[in-house]
């Protein structure tokens, strides 16, 4: 019998799928604004792997169910997590890295040799990344946080770590800002850590770590009218790129700084994370 046929990629994917494809997949509600396929699947082909990540959006109701039957296809090897499931699919894996474990969200989940799951956060580290890598610092200025969901958390935790002058934090739910607030000054007992108040008046940085701004007619994560145009502001929506927050903050004559770049400059680590290092490297389709 002649071999099967190798059928070329289609536009957008990044090798040709074949039996032996690894599949990842990047699992959230709603998932179409998600710039994870295009990141992965570019650096797949970079490192001439045969693998593919793939979008699935799966609501908050269907999570445990959809989480534990992915794991039943053997040759699924990692999943990423987006909004809103960083935190409540902390319950599922049987694992988590330091990282992960500090700030108690996840982004990201691996099968380990033994078939446990382990579980590890790339957020904050990301946007950090993505941050200095357009020439902003963190250190000595003033951050205010919008949102202490999985990745507000993340960001906090690392932005902590960089020592700004000082820390606010703000979330809906006034219990979670305060006991995010409790956790990261536990680590860092001499910075100035504030919750509850969104005010951007005087920040040296506003970030938006909510969902705000992906819809159309979203309000505002805080009152532009009262930021100055030397702060900075920062979005971690991913579509549209750039959102009604950064558009009229770049009008007030703001530097902006969108979700694009947290993202890419989180790829490489968790690809590194995933073990990409340990599947074959398919012939001929390493982009040079």
């Amino acid at each position: 019998m002649s071999p099967e046929p190798v059928v070329p990629a289609a536009p957008g994917l990044p090798l040709p799928l074949t039996g032996e494809t690894r599949v990842f997949a990047i699992l959230g509600d709603p998932i179409a604004q998600a710039g994870s396929p295009a990141l992965f699947n570019a650096e797949f082909r970079r490192r001439g792997v045969p693998c593919v990540l793939v979008p699935m959006r799966v609501p908050p109701a269907d999570l445990e169910t959809a989480f534990k039957g992915l794991w039943t296809v053997a040759n699924l090897d990692g999943l990423v997590l987006t909004v809103p499931h960083k935190i409540d699919v902390l319950r599922f894996v049987d694992e988590l890295g330091p990282t992960a474990r500090r700030m108690g969200a996840i982004n990201a989940v691996r099968r380990l040799p033994d078939g446990r799951l382990l579980g590890e956060n790339f957020d904050g580290a990301g946007f950090v990344g993505g941050l200095h890598g357009r020439g902003f610092t963190i250190a000595g200025r003033s951050i205010l946080i919008v949102g202490c969901g999985g990745a507000g958390t993340a960001i906090a935790f690392a932005v902590a770590e960089q020592r700004p002058g000082a820390l606010h934090l703000f979330d809906v739910d006034p219990v979670r800002a305060a006991d995010l607030a409790r956790r990261i000054g536990e680590i860092h007992p001499d910075l100035p850590i504030h919750a509850g108040d969104r005010d951007p008046t005087s920040m040296d940085m506003v970030v938006n770590c909510t969902s705000l701004g992906m819809k159309s007619g979203d309000a505002f994560p805080v009152e532009l009218d009262r930021m100055d145009s030397r702060t900075v502001a920062v979005d971690i929506v991913l579509k549209p790129e750039v959102t009604p927050f950064l558009a009229r903050a770049a009008a007030r004559g703001c530097a902006t700084h969108s979700g694009s770049h947290m993202l890419a400059a989180q790829v490489g680590a968790i690809c590194d994370f995933f073990g990409l290092d340990s599947i074959s490297i398919a012939d001929g389709m390493r982009d040079t």
